[in-house]
C-alpha cells in the first residue's frame, strides 16, 4: 500500500500527549518543534467518503510507547488506540484479499523485512501496472499531518483506503474488499471485538489499519543515544564529523529541511520543496507534485520532505526513486540539484570534499533505529492470503 488517494476533510482533532489540537490548522506550531510523517504514491482514487462516519473502538485505550528521540504519537480522538484495533489492523496490513485476485497486501509494497519498503524504484500493482513514485517506508508515518508525497490526504485513516481502490495498485473496489471480509466469520468476530456489533465497513477497515500503522515507530538510534542520551561513544568519529556537516549552513545545511529539535528529531520540516528531482533533458518537470493539489505555481515540482530515519535501509531515494545510494543523494545535493524555474531557494551548490561526503553518509547510517515491536502478521492473516 503506497499511500494513494484523493483530498479529504480534516479529522476533527488530534491528541498530542495530554493536549488536544482542535484542527490540523494548528500544525505550524507543531512543525516548530519538529513533529511530522512518510509514505505516499501516485494514484488518486479510493478514499472513503466524508459522509461515512467511523465507528469508535470499544476496547480500553492504550498508549504507544515511543523510543528515545521521538515525541508522543499524535492520535485522533475518534480513533483511539486499543489492543483490538491494533491487532486487527496488523492482520489487515498483511491481507491480500483487499486486492484484485487476492494478489497484493499493504505489506507487499511496505515489507517489514526491508524496513516497510519494497526496495524498488516503482512498485508493480495487482494488474501489472507500474506507478511513477517511490513507495517510502511507513515507519514513523504517524507523525505527519499530511500523507502522500504531495500531501493530498490529511490523516492515516483518510489515506488507508486509497491504495485498495487505486487501479495502479491493489485495484479492487471498496465494496468488494468489505464483502470479502464480511464473508469471513473470523474477521467478523475480530471486527466485533474491536468496534462492537455491526457489519464490516470501510471506515472500520481504514481505522484499524491506521491504528496499526501508528505503532510503527523507530528511534533509539546511535544518533539518538549521542544527541539525546548523552552518550558520546554512540557515534563513530566519522559520523560525528558528518553530523557537523549536516548542521553547518555553509556546508551541508541539511538541517534546513531535515530538522532536529532539542528533545527529539523527525528529520523533516513537513513542508514541500522543489529540489530539482524529476526534470527531463529539456528542463521540464515530469511530475508537478504539490501543485496538483494547490494550483500554486510555486508548488510546481515540490514534494514533501521525507524523514531521514532508517534512511540507510530504505533505498532507492527521492519521490521518483531515481537515486540508488546515499552517496548518490549526497552528490546530487552537492551539485545543487537540477535547474528549473521553481527550484527551492535553499537548494544551492555546496563545496564538500570527498572526506566530508563520506562522513555525511556515515552520519546518515547512524539514523537507523530499533525495529518496531509486534510487526509480524497473525496466523489468521497468513491464512487469509499472505502466503
Amino acid at each position: 500500500m503506497r499511500f494513494f488517494g484523493n483530498k479529504s476533510p480534516n479529522r476533527p482533532a488530534i491528541i498530542f500527549g495530554n493536549n488536544v489540537l482542535k484542527s490540523f490548522s494548528a500544525w505550524p506550531a507543531l512543525v516548530s518543534i519538529g513533529i511530522l510523517l512518510v509514505a505516499e504514491g501516485c494514484g488518486r482514487d479510493g478514499l472513503r467518503p466524508a459522509s461515512l462516519a467511523p465507528a469508535k473502538p470499544i476496547g480500553a485505550v492504550v498508549e504507544i510507547k515511543t523510543p528515545l528521540g521521538l515525541p508522543p504519537v499524535p492520535v485522533p480522538p475518534d480513533n483511539p488506540e486499543t489492543l483490538e484495533t491494533i491487532a486487527l489492523g496488523r492482520q489487515l496490513f498483511f491481507e491480500k484479499r483487499l486486492s484484485f485476485h487476492n494478489s497484493l497486501a499493504c505489506a507487499s509494497c511496505h515489507n517489514p523485512l526491508i524496513d516497510f519498503t519494497d526496495g524498488k524504484r516503482h512498485s508493480t500493482g495487482a494488474a501489472g501496472k507500474v506507478g511513477i513514485r517511490n513507495a517510502p517506508t511507513v515507519i514513523n508515518a504517524a507523525y505527519f499531518p499530511l500523507q502522500f508525497w504531495d500531501g493530498r490526504a490529511r490523516s492515516l485513516e483518510d489515506q488507508a483506503g486509497g491504495p485498495m481502490a487505486n487501479t495502479i495498485e491493489m485495484d479492487q473496489a471498496h465494496d468488494v474488499s468489505v464483502a470479502k471480509l464480511q464473508a469471513d466469520p473470523v474477521y467478523r468476530a475480530e471486527f466485533q471485538k474491536a468496534f462492537g456489533p455491526g457489519p464490516v465497513t470501510l471506515a472500520k477497515v481504514t481505522d484499524a489499519i491506521a491504528s496499526f500503522e501508528r505503532t510503527l515507530v523507530s528511534g533509539n538510534s546511535p544518533f539518538d543515544r549521542y544527541e539525546f542520551g548523552n552518550d558520546p561513544a554512540a557515534l563513530s568519529p566519522s559520523a560525528v564529523r558528518g553530523l557537523a556537516v549536516f548542521r553547518d549552513p555553509k556546508r551541508g545545511n541539511c538541517i534546513a529541511c531535515h530538522t532536529i529539535g532539542k528533545k527529539y528529531a523527525l528529520f523533516s520540516d513537513g513542508k514541500f520543496h522543489n529540489i530539482g528531482i524529476g526534470v527531463n533533458e529539456e528542463g521540464d518537470l515530469t511530475d508537478l507534485g504539490r501543485y496538483n493539489e494547490t494550483k500554486v505555481d510555486a508548488d510546481k515540482g515540490a514534494f514533501k520532505t521525507p524523514t531521514l530515519r532508517n534512511v540507510a535501509k530504505t533505498a532507492p531515494y527521492m519521490h521518483d526513486g531515481s537515486l540508488k545510494t546515499l552517496k548518490d543523494v549526497v552528490d546530487f545535493y552537492a551539485g545543487g540539484g537540477n535547474s528549473n524555474p521553481y527550484l527551492d531557494k535553499q537548494i544551492k551548490a555546496i563545496k564538500l570534499s570527498g572526506a566530508e561526503r563520506a562522513d555525511l553518509v556515515e552520519f546518515l547510517k547512524s539514523l537507523t533505529g530499533e525495529r518496531p515491536p509486534d510487526i509480524a502478521p497473525s496466523e489468521t492473516a497468513q491464512a487469509g492470503g499472505t502466503k
